[in-house]
């Protein structure tokens, strides 16, 4: 009798695993999981987008000098009235001697001008009162007295000045903050953002799970790195996007500079994913993930130029601001986005971030617990 029972076929074809569509899918589940997460779009986008807000409102109206007009001077002199059109010059009326006296020590205002027209003649006397509390601002407001001193209409016969000016782009303050504030975005999302998830994926023992599977422990890292990098890339061009069309944010060679300093932030991301896996091989649970992180980042949030120059601090502080990679982050980005730099002469930056990076997943290989 003939089986009816037919025969299974031999050698069926194999299903090739590829480690590529592995790597990018796990890149796919970890941008989602980024894109759900309230603390990662809080570090990215909230808090430097808070800061540039911030300092691009108080830096557009750019230095202010207020000077006090001591009462009972002559307002209707060319003087005072060529104040009144500078545009840094803010003129303060209608106080008394002792309110003005008073505003002018505390430093509230920064200087005292009285004019008065001299007897039997055309000229006028010019009196002046500066404060030690604003001493800065007092250099600037002499300055532009002595410019109009030496102006024709207020002292003719005198000289002949010839003066010559040279044309230059404006440095704003958004062209400081904003670079620091990417930085900061980069430097928050590569550690914090890092550490929490890689401690997550050990202590729920999804990496042993992945171990069951051909998933190789590259595949795991690359694929986290992929969807940092495109979170924080989307960060940054929003954040320069917004500073430039409404803070008047500079870039020099516009969409070029723009793409440059893209790269500059993919390459800061790579280099601060290394701090979150040391912190990730550190922590012992995720309540020590906060302190530990905040160790390596807030020198650098402080010290690196993320919010003023570090040539601001004492000359022993700088040396230490200079050795942290978000020193040299910060700087080629400004360098890039206002002198209009190209990534070749920003180099020495670039290589001692990657001399950065070296060190740090050099170390980050040793501290590392993949069970």
């Amino acid at each position: 009798m003939q089986n009816d029972i037919q025969p299974a076929k031999e050698n069926p074809e194999k299903v090739q695993f590829s480690n590529t569509k592995a790597t990018l899918a796990l890149a796919k589940a970890s941008f989602r999981s980024i894109m759900r997460s309230p603390s990662a779009v809080i570090f990215t986008l909230a808090f430097p987008l808070i800061f540039i807000l911030v300092f691009g409102f108080l830096g557009g109206g750019g230095t202010h000098i207020d000077v006090g007009i001591t009462p009972g001077s002559d307002i209707n002199n060319p003087v005072i009235g060529m104040l009144e059109q500078t545009k840094m010059i803010r003129l303060k009326k209608d106080k008394s001697k002792a309110d003005f006296d008073n505003l002018l020590e505390k430093g509230n205002i920064d200087a005292m001008i009285e004019v008065q027209r001299k007897v039997s003649s055309q000229a006028y006397s010019v009196k002046v009162v500066y404060t030690s509390a604003s001493l800065d601002k007092g250099n600037i407001l002499k300055s532009v007295l002595n410019n109009l001193f030496y102006d024709k209409n207020l002292k003719p016969n005198i000289a002949e000045i010839k003066a010559h000016t040279v044309e230059g782009r404006e440095y704003k303050t958004i062209d400081f903050i904003l670079p620091g504030q990417l930085g900061f975005s980069l430097l928050s999302t590569g550690v914090f953002g890092t550490a929490f998830v890689f401690l997550s994926l050990r202590q729920t023992l999804v990496i042993k799970r992945f171990f069951a599977t051909p998933v190789r422990r590259s595949s795991i890292v690359i694929g986290e790195a992929i969807a940092r990098i495109g979170f924080a890339l989307i960060g940054a061009l929003f954040i320069i996007v917004l500073g430039h069309f409404f803070f008047g944010f500079t870039l020099v060679n516009g969409v070029l500079t723009v793409v440059n300093m893209l790269i500059l932030a993919t390459l800061g991301v790579i280099v601060f994913m290394g701090f979150g896996f040391i912190i990730s091989g550190i922590a012992k649970n995720e309540s020590m993930v906060p302190p530990i992180s905040n160790i390596v980042t807030l020198p650098q949030f402080l010290l690196s130029g993320t919010f003023f120059s570090i040539e601001a601090f004492p000359n022993w502080l700088q040396p230490i601001s200079r050795a942290l990679p978000l020193t040299y982050l910060n700087d080629a980005m400004r360098k890039v986005a206002f002198e209009g730099l190209g990534l070749w002469d920003v180099k020495q930056q670039i290589l001692i971030l990657i001399l950065w990076g070296i060190g740090i997943y050099a170390v980050a290989v040793k501290v590392f617990k993949w069970e």
